[in-house]
Parts: structure tokens; sequence; C-alpha cells
């Protein structure tokens, strides 16, 4: 970060969406004042982001339920009200609010599934400030103080579909039940008082300060301590109180009159429940929670002799570092009551001691075939309080065989312990979407599915009435460190004498690592469940099903240890600075190839192939991916035009044959043109997805139809902005 900057400094920057929604705009100011001995440095960014309604970029969840088409499938906690009856038939309440009160119908999953995507946002309102100081001061001719300040503030929301009732009992006596018969009330969608807000407030902060100085020669060293803090207070408003809600179905605890403490609730039908009701059951969560990092370094760095082929360049230093992370969640979450995942305050702490030592060695130089041979090597000691110590090795090999060809290669070890939020995060919960393997399994002619799930108590006509499934993520105590081992080769060409300005890259890396920490989808868990033989599959705990209909109920997705990941692949570049006439042009192209890429969940299991799939929760793994820049620029008017490459994949949760299944290449192309006034004022304007490209339909996302994370679900958005200095 520079941090020398002298005089004021403006920016600011505006897009919108084609749509004309999903507004961003933010603003930078800068100011800095230098004399011979030190300076200051002030900074602050404001940024605002406006939400864009799902319902506009996807107005329901698609699904493949009759074969060659999609259509709608949405979510089968209806507004109404889904029961079952003791012979097992699945009813539904009155869908119309106002309307008959007492009506029930058998359930259909096409004309009672609630639509989700007007109470989701596909981009949610973000407000943030940012501010930063720094300063530093020569107090000898030799030795400098420096120190920072850094604060951010984030307020952010989300709005979600309307909370869920489940599996509360209803007696045939109870004055609301029009069956005549004891029910349960399966799922129920608190449609009454509209969506749940769920909001963020984050205090960021960070102070360092340290001292810094030369020694003889070319030595130099540096002291520090830091000292970081981030709190948060982070809920959502409409979670329902459960043991209200049994209390106002409980004739001998709740009243009809008007002004009673507990009333009685009528949830058996759409628009049924009361403002009072709702005022007795409903209440805004609020969780707290924050972490802590303390730091203190120290660092040297110079030459200790000089070889035939220049200067041994040697670096060491220690590290001390304490982490310490909290979560207190809301009263009513602890005492279990409240409609979300029972949790209770956690907090714990880690701290490390760390020392390293690096070298770089120069072997040869200015000979024949080695222009320069270096040798890198770095040592690092870790010792931690809750998880013992390691040893650390690095070791890279640079040849520059001459001007225009060079051989480069590393070898390295690394260790990582689980982070606090990884191991001290809490455990929340919400409705995740996920594929049941079981949904119209009868039909599948795989004979472990079928009997798997026949074992499970699922029903032969079962179909998923859902997208989602209640899931659990968070934190894990039960974590441990995760070790790796990763090596490169590559070589960088660069044919001056043919084509002066351009250099190409090309570098092959190999990535292993042991009890790998990560949090395998619901999707997945359950895929791997059903397909092992008898139910063995460790991943058959993590989930249950209702006894009743046969759904997935609850399913954990917290972080394991994996039994080991594996990565290889091939890193391709282009670079091109020169020009064309008075015309300066650069080009700039890098390209990635996915060679392969599997999961070991648990050791002795079988690997799950990532590389060229996308979805599932998993994340997105196409086998090439791309992305490119080209500038010309003429008397300080520039033109860029860059286009990101997404290579094809296939759907994770898909079958062949399906929609989705396999995505095609998409390209994503963007425009910018900037025009410089003077060396201190520069305007630019720009178009990014030019082409209004459209993400591609896969089966895993049904919030969206599509992976987001991936692809660009806005389309195409337009964008001002200048910059100028005092």
């Amino acid at each position: 970060t520079r941090t020398d900057y002298e005089g004021l400094g403006l920016s600011a920057r505006y897009g919108i969406t084609g749509e004309g929604d999903g507004s961003d705009f933010s603003a930078d100011l800068i100011w800095g004042i230098r004399n011979d001995r030190g300076g200051v440095m002030i900074a602050a960014t404001y940024q605002k982001t406006s939400a864009v309604n799902m319902a506009t970029r996807a107005p329901c969840s698609l699904a493949e339920v009759t074969p060659g088409s999609l259509s709608c499938v949405n979510s089968a906690s209806t507004i109404g009200g889904r029961a079952v009856l003791p012979n097992g038939q699945q009813i539904n309440f009155n869908q119309t609010p106002g309307g008959d009160g007492d009506f029930f119908e058998p359930y259909s999953a096409a004309k009672h599934n609630f639509n989700s995507a007007p109470f989701l946002n596909a981009v949610s309102p973000v407000q943030r400030v940012s501010t930063a100081f720094f300063a530093d001061y020569d107090l000898t001719d030799n030795i400098e103080a420096f120190g920072e300040f850094l604060y951010t503030f984030r307020k952010s929301n989300q709005i979600a579909t309307p909370g869920t009732l489940r599996n509360l009992s209803i007696a045939a006596s109870n004055p609301t039940n029009p069956t005549g018969q004891d029910i349960v009330l399966i799922q129920r969608r608190l449609a009454e008082p509209g969506p749940r807000q769920f909001f963020q407030e984050t205090d960021t902060w960070q102070g360092t300060f340290g001292l810094r100085g030369k020694l003889s020669n070319d030595w130099a060293w540096e002291v520090a301590g830091a000292f970081g803090r981030n709190t948060a207070i982070d809920g959502s408003t409409n979670i329902a109180n459960l043991e209200r809600v049994r209390n106002s179905i409980d004739p001998s605890k709740c009243s009809v009159t008007v002004g009673a403490a507990i009333p009685c609730a009528d949830y058996l039908g759409a628009g049924d429940l009361t403002p009072e009701v709702l005022d007795y059951i409903l209440f805004t969560s609020r969780d707290r929670g924050g972490n802590e990092l303390a730091t203190v370094t120290a660092d040297l760095n110079g030459s200790l002799f000089n070889l035939p082929a220049g200067p041994v360049s040697f670096a060491t230093g220690v590290v001390y570092r304490k982490e310490k992370g909290w979560r207190d969640p809301d009263p009513l979450t602890v005492l279990g009551i409240a409609n979300t995942n029972q949790q209770d305050p956690i907090s714990g702490s880690t701290t490390a001691k760390e020392a390293y030592l690096e070298l770089s060695v120069p072997i040869l130089a200015g000979k024949p075939f080695f222009e320069a041979l270096t040798l890198d090597g770095a040592v690092r000691y870790s010792d931690y309080n809750l998880f013992g110590s390691d040893w650390n090795y690095k070791a890279s090999l640079d040849w520059m065989i001459s001007d225009s060809f060079r051989l480069r290669g590393t070898y390295g070890t690394g260790f990582r312990i689980p982070n606090v939020p990884e191991l001290y995060g809490g455990v929340s919960e919400g409705n995740l979407t996920t594929t049941d393997p079981c949904s119209r399994y009868s039909t599948s002619g795989n004979a472990t599915l079928i009997a798997n799930c026949q074992a499970s108590g699922v029903p032969a006509n079962y179909v998923q009435l859902g997208t989602t499934i209640l899931t659990t993520v968070g934190g894990n105590e039960n974590l441990k460190p995760e070790s790796s081992t990763t090596w490169t080769v590559g070589t960088v060409i660069s044919p001056k004498g043919l084509v002066p300005g351009l250099s190409l890259t090309a570098d092959w890396f190999d990535i292993k690592i042991k009890d790998a920490i990560r949090a395998i989808p619901g999707s997945t868990k359950l895929s791997i469940c059903y397909a092992s033989q008898n139910l063995s599959h460790p991943f058959c705990d993590d989930f249950t099903r209702s006894p009743l209909t046969g759904e997935v109920t609850f399913l954990s997705a917290q972080p394991i240890n994996t039994g080991r990941e594996e990565m290889n692949g091939l890193d391709l570049g282009l670079v091109y600075a020169g020009g064309i006439g008075s015309v300066n042009i650069s080009l700039d192209v890098n390209l990635t190839y996915l060679n392969k890429y599997v999961v070991l969940p648990f050791p002795g299991g079988d690997p799950i192939d990532f590389d060229g799939f996308i979805g599932g929760g998993n994340g997105g793994y196409p086998k090439w991916r791309g992305y490119g820049v080209l500038t010309a620029e003429k008397d300080g008017v520039s033109a860029t035009w860059s286009t990101q490459w997404i290579g094809k994949a296939t759907d994770f949760n898909a079958a062949p044959g399906e929609i989705g299944y396999s995505t095609p290449n998409v390209f994503y192309h963007n425009l910018q043109v900037a025009f410089e006034i003077d060396e201190k004022t520069r305007f630019q304007v720009g178009v990014d997805n030019v082409f209004d490209r459209k993400a591609p339909y896969i089966q895993s996302f049904t919030d969206a139809n599509t992976d987001t994370m991936t692809y660009d679900l806005l389309g195409r958005r337009f964008y001002v902005g200048f910059r100028t200095a005092f």
C-alpha cells in the first residue's frame, strides 16, 4: 500500500445495470503531506451497493420435471400449511388469504408450492465506510518510526423467505383443525409478516506501530506490533419463538379473548394469523461475536558475503501471534426455543510462535548457458499452543539460460491450523439448495440407490418437494491442522530478437493437501451416502429423514478434515507491450488448465472428482479458464477490451441427457474508454458484459438457476468514473 502520497486526491465511480437496478457508488478521498523527516497520509472510502431482487433475474426455481422442459418447482413449505393425516396422506390448507379457513385438499406440489424468488436478492444492499491513517518519521538518520490505523464499518442486509414452522402436532379436538383427525403440520410458511430481514453490522479496526532501520552495508531491520479487533452484530427479524408457538395451539393455555396474554393461533390456512398472534410468537434475534488478532514481529535481512555470481542474501525473523474469537447467540437461541438451530456461546483462542530463515544464493552468472542460476531456500518453524509444532521448507531454482529463455522450479511444504472462525465460529442454520438422490429413486435403475432409499424408509413414489434442506454450517472445535506439499516447474520465453516486448510463460503446478479443512456440501454428502453399500459411509450419519414423508429434515455441513486433496494443472501466460505506429499496445493473457482435482473425504473411501465439474455446492472447476486484456493508447486516450473465458463443465447432480447436465463455454466481454485530461485528471466510461451474456442453467442451483459464484447473473452493466488530484 502506498503511504507516501502528497496532496489531495479524489475519485468516484457510479454504475448501474442495463435493467436500471443494482446501482453501485463508491468515492475515495486521499490526503498526504511530507517533509524531509517523514509524513502523514489519510484515506477514506465510501461504498454503497443497491439491491437486485432475484425475481428480476430468476423468476422461479426451475427443474426438469417433464423430460425435455423446465418448469417452476418452488418450495414445499406452503403458505397455507402442508400436513399429513394418520393414513399418510398429505393435505394442504387454504392458500388464499381471506378465503375459507376450513378448506383443505390433497397436497399438490404444482399447485401449492411457494415461489421464493421475490423474497430473495441476487445482489444484497451493502454500505461500507473505510478509513486509513499512515505516518512515518525519521528519529535518526538510520531509524524510522512508523504506524498505521485502519477502520472499516459495514452495514448490510439480505431479505429471506418467510420462516417455516415444522412438525407441529395439532389434535383433532383443536378448534382450528377442520379435518376431524390428529394431524402433523409438516411445514407452514409464516407469510403474514412478510420476509425475514437478515442484518449485519461490523466494526473492524487494526493498529500497527514499529521501528525500522539500517545497519552497516545493506543490512536492514524492523520490529513491529499490531492489534486488531472485529466485532459484529447479526440477526434476523420475524423469528418464531417455538415455545410460544406451542402455547398458541394449546387450548389449556391460549385464549381467543381480545387482548389475551397468550392468543390462540390458527396455523391452518393462509392469512389466518392475526397481528396479536404475530406479535406474540415473533421476535428479532441478535447474535454478537468477534475476533481479535495480536502480533509481534522482528525481521533482519542483508547480504552475508559475495560469491563470484553475486551477493548471498539472508533474511531471518520471529513472529508471535495470538488470535481470539467468540460468539454469543441470542438468548432464545441458546435456550433452544428459537425457530433456528440451538446454539451455545462459544469462545477460544490460539497462539503461535514462529521463526524463519531465508537464503538466496547466486550460483553462476554471466556464463555460456548460465546467464544466471540462483538457488533460494527457506525454512520456518511454528509452535502452536493447541496443535504442537511443525517445520516447513521451500526451495526454488531459477535458471536463466539466456536473455530469451528461463527455466524455474519450486518445491515447498505447508502447514495450516484451523483459524478461529473455523474452530469457534459457532453453528448456524439455513435452507440451502440441496439435491436428494432418493427423489424418484424407484425409476433410477440403480440397484444400490434403490436398496438404500428403501432401507431409509423413503416411499417408492417419493419426489423431493422443495429445492432446499435445513442445513447447519459454522465452526467445528474438532478440526485439526492440514498439511501440504507444492511443486511447480515452468519456463519463461522472451523472444526479444523476433518480437520485442513479448513474454510467454508456462508453469505446471501440483498441490497435495492432507487433512484438508473443507465443508462438504449437503448434495455431495447425500450422493456419497446413497452410493455406498448398505448406507455404510460416515456421511450417512450427517442427516435425518422424516419418518412420515421420507423427506430430509436436517443435514450437517460443518467443516471437517478430509482425507486428502490433490490438484494439478498448467498456467499459461502471454504479455506483450509495444506499439503500432504512434499507438501504444499492451496485451495480457492468462489461461489455466485444470488437469486434476480430487477430494478424498475419508481415508480408504472413494475420491470425488472435481475437475471439469460444477455445482452441488462444491464450487465451479471447469477444465479451462482464461482472462485477457487488450489496451490501445494514444495521446492520453485509451481503450481497453477484456474477455473472461469460463470453460465447459458438467453439473455434479445432473444425469446425462438432462437439461443443465453440461454447461457451454461462456465468454464475458468488457469495454472501457479513458481520457487523460491532464497529468492529474482522468475520466472513464465502461460497459461490463457488453453482449449481455446470460448465465447458463445449472440444475444444482435452484435459487438463481445458476452458479452465481462463477457466472454473471446481473447482465450488462454501465459505469462512469473519474480521478483527480490537487
